[in-house]
């Protein structure tokens, strides 16, 4: 089985998440990004807890195309000190594994 790789983040506004999925995508740094619908997270913040409507974005892409990938989020990415998860999968499809590390190539 070939490894892939999720990265996740969210964000306040489904706009912001559409944006960031695909420029992205268009960049080839991901193969496919996935905007899920809007969660409520609650966390510790400015010495207080929050409640916020968030959206989250999942990309798929290849081990190698992680950094610039994480670069390009933390750079366009509204939040100060944003989540951004990195998860090494093994897929269980190795044609979509292929078909993920050949479009997430310049």
């Amino acid at each position: 089985m070939e490894q892939i790789c999720v990265v996740t983040t969210v964000v306040d506004a489904r706009s912001v998440a559409d944006v960031l999925a695909a420029a992205a995508v268009a960049g080839r740094l991901a193969a496919c990004a996935q905007v899920g619908g809007q969660v409520d997270s609650t966390y510790w913040w400015q010495s207080a807890i929050q409640t916020t409507p968030e959206w989250t974005v999942q990309f798929k892409t290849a081990p190698d195309r992680v950094t610039a990938l994480v670069d390009q989020l933390r750079a366009n990415h509204p939040y100060e000190v944003p989540e951004i998860l990195v998860t090494r999968v093994e897929s269980g499809n190795p044609d979509y594994a292929t078909w993920v590390h050949e479009h997430s190539r310049p």
